[in-house]
């Protein structure tokens, strides 16, 4: 274990458990804007809205004599059809409460993924043994490009939340006064679900669609319990995140068929609980 934390059990765990820590990093920090605007259903739609895609990317890949397992393939898949999944939610939510058109969208889409894949395993082409792992993450059989992918999709969603921490938080508290100030509300709000969609996709490998929003979520929620500032809460979000992924990747290394996502999110979803001790005793 120790060996591991330290990064010296093998060249290819620490690439993981570094690759982990700036997903954690990106998704507490996406998480925490995403909360404070009030949208944090939408990372749920995005995750679930996922699956279909890679169950196409698959196919597609695959016809044209490729590699349906292509990891560059099945995120590119997986965004078209979470970018359809998130307009289709704006679109509903014209007609139906936000909540449930989110809940119409996300459980249609999954449903629909679940169908492909399971006709995908059904055809036995282009090596689809373990394609399941999408819905809860496996690093076990993660190559070294894969967690090269991780590492560099989470580092540069961190850069591009700081650069942008100022516009978003002031959308989230006033988009009205932010209007005013030059700045445009609805294309922040766009980036802002384009750096979580970030987060989705180069958390298949790590946490899974399903566990993914969990990662998003927890690390934000319990940094607002021990800050009361924008950037306080984006920078601790992060360092919970980061935190979770490290330490849970050097645990699933360390430990044999330990599941790395699940891992991770319990290990936030225990920070959380102890955040709240404090809150408790103080009232």
């Amino acid at each position: 274990m120790l060996a591991a934390l330290l990064l010296q059990a093998g060249y290819n765990a620490a690439l993981v458990s570094v690759g982990a820590a700036l997903l954690g990093a990106a998704a507490g920090g996406a998480g925490a804007f995403l909360i404070l605007r009030r949208q944090a259903l939408m990372s749920d739609a995005m995750a679930h809205a996922t699956l279909p895609g890679i169950g196409l990317a698959f196919l597609i890949a695959v016809a044209l004599g490729g590699d349906g397992r292509f990891l560059p393939g099945l995120m590119l898949g997986a965004a078209v059809t979470a970018g359809f999944g998130l307009w289709s939610v704006q679109r509903l939510s014209k007609k139906l409460p936000e909540d449930a058109a989110t809940g119409a969208v996300l459980s249609s889409f999954y449903g629909f993924g679940v169908v492909l894949l399971t006709v995908i395993q059904g055809l036995g082409v282009g090596r689809p043994a373990g394609l399941e792992t999408v819905l809860l993450g496996s690093t076990a059989g993660m190559l070294r490009a894969d967690a090269v992918v991780i590492a560099s999709g989470g580092a540069l969603i961190v850069a591009a939340l700081w650069l942008l921490r100022r516009p978003l938080a002031m959308v989230a508290f006033d988009p009205v006064h932010a209007r005013l100030s030059g700045l445009n509300p609805q294309r922040l709000d766009l980036i802002l679900l384009t750096l979580v969609l970030g987060v989705v996709l180069v958390g298949l490998n790590v946490t899974g669609l399903i566990l993914i929003v969990a990662l998003i979520v927890t690390p934000a929620v319990t940094a607002r319990l021990w800050t009361k500032t924008v950037t306080g809460m984006a920078t601790v979000a992060a360092m919970i995140g980061a935190g979770c992924g490290y330490v849970g990747a050097a645990i699933s290394a360390a430990v044999p068929d330990v599941p790395t996502g699940p891992v991770i999110v319990l290990l936030a979803t225990a920070a959380f609980a102890v955040s709240l001790l404090p809150r408790r005793r103080h009232g």
